[in-house]
């Protein structure tokens, strides 16, 4: 069993997820490169300056631009969207999924609503058959005596149950509304089938280890109940853990100063090795600039920092606010960590102006050990520059952004790119 250091923890993590050292993907193909190596990508629909989701691949990828997102998932189907916490996954997992869809039927309010509802999927299922995409709003449906938090009409209660089960999919998107069709239209033929589900239980334990990168042992058995829908016992994860490490799939490390033992897969390990002795591997060397050169703005709900992990990880505390109430804000409504190097050294709160095309820096807070050079200065100027490019800004307001010289120079840097 190996010991990496904290240095080694943090690094790894950001690189796997496309991160660190700098962005190492570009463009349409880039894009589906970068959500690959998340395993990933959470989708969220508030759209205070981008979605989360875009603005986690503005991370990652050169040249993004928001149209790449859906082009790759719904238009070369690369991807498919799925699950109560709303995730977009490779579509060459599908068949893994298929076989636990089924288990969905189990929830007691999918149960009830068939119950009190007993024509509805039926019915949304023949409209598809017979007029092909709908969105929501294309069925009539019956409303709801009781308001559901996934819809005001049975139809689309039906819908959002139906996509649980895998009998339809999201074939695209209308801004975030659904566009719903027959799974058959919609999942390309070579991985539209059913993987035994042995083999999909299997599958799901290592993907709950891949997801994280690095998993405390002691969160696996909850972590691949999750995945695959049932009651998984201590006994049965000890198992099974067991059997992953045998046959030289998963490695047991330790992580300095945490007393816990750690999960990885075995295949990840000498990439640990090169970071460990201090070693940059060559696949994440950046296209163009690093993350010293120009900071990048974390998305809500990135996978190295939101949930916690931002403590764990970086010693920074960071909770999305926008669930708050004003009075309950530490920061902002959409407070992003700010990424220099291979530490989170600030927050910001964006929002966009989209009648006048100005991204508004409603606040900015450094932490107590964060950098306050020029060299902070001019990435975060380049860090700026990029974001609003990315969301169509033509002007920024970063009044609120001090210490005052700091402000000064990053805005230099800004103008320059900008303009």
């Amino acid at each position: 069993m190996i010991t990496i250091s904290k240095l080694t923890f943090r690094r790894f993590l950001l690189g796997q997820q496309g991160l660190w050292p700098g962005r190492r993907f570009r463009g349409l193909d880039g894009t589906t490169s970068a959500i690959n190596q998340m395993r990933a990508l959470q989708l969220d629909p508030l759209n205070i300056t981008a979605r989360s989701q875009e603005i986690a691949l503005y991370g990652r990828v050169l040249d993004f631009e928001l149209g790449h997102l859906y082009q790759s998932a719904y238009e070369q189907r690369n991807f498919f969207d799925y699950g109560g916490t709303l995730f977009l996954y490779p579509m060459k997992e599908f068949s893994y999924w298929r076989a636990i869809m089924p288990r969905t039927s189990r929830y007691s309010r999918m149960v009830e609503f068939r119950k009190n509802h007993p024509k509805a999927m039926d019915e949304s299922l023949a409209s598809l058959h017979a007029n092909g995409a709908m969105g929501n709003r294309d069925f009539m449906g019956n409303g709801l005596s009781q308001w559901s938090y996934r819809g005001r009409k049975d139809s689309a209660v039906a819908l959002f149950y139906l996509w649980l089960l895998g009998e339809v999919m999201i074939t695209t998107r209308k801004g975030f509304d659904r566009i719903y069709d027959l799974r058959e239209r919609v999942a390309p033929r070579e991985y539209d089938f059913i993987a035994p589900i042995k083999e999909a239980e299997d599958f799901f334990a290592r993907k709950t280890i891949a997801m994280l990168n690095l998993m405390r042992a002691k969160r696996f058995r909850v972590g691949w109940q999750e995945a695959i829908e049932r009651e998984v016992t201590a006994i049965e994860a000890e198992k099974k853990l067991s059997e992953l490490t045998r046959r030289g799939v998963v490695s047991q490390l330790k992580v300095e100063g945490s007393t816990e033992d750690w999960l990885a897969l075995t295949e990840d390990i000498p990439l640990l090795e090169s970071l460990e002795s201090g070693r940059i591997p060559k696949p994440w060397r950046p296209l163009e600039s690093s993350t010293e050169n120009e900071v990048a703005f974390l998305a809500p709900l990135e996978m190295v920092s939101a949930r916690g992990r931002a403590k764990q990880v970086f010693d920074f505390d960071y909770v999305w606010e926008v669930y708050k109430p004003v009075h309950q804000r530490r920061w902002g409504y959409y407070t992003l960590p700010i990424l220099y190097g291979d530490d989170l050294v600030a927050r910001l709160d964006p929002k966009l102006d989209r009648k006048t095309n100005t991204l508004h820096i409603l606040g900015f807070w450094l932490e107590d050990d964060a950098p306050k050079d020029e060299a902070f200065a001019n990435a975060l100027g380049r860090g700026l520059a990029r974001f609003a490019k990315l969301v169509g800004a033509k002007r920024v307001e970063m009044k609120v952004i001090q210490p005052r010289r700091l402000q000064v120079q990053a805005r230099k840097v800004l103008k320059t790119l900008l303009d």
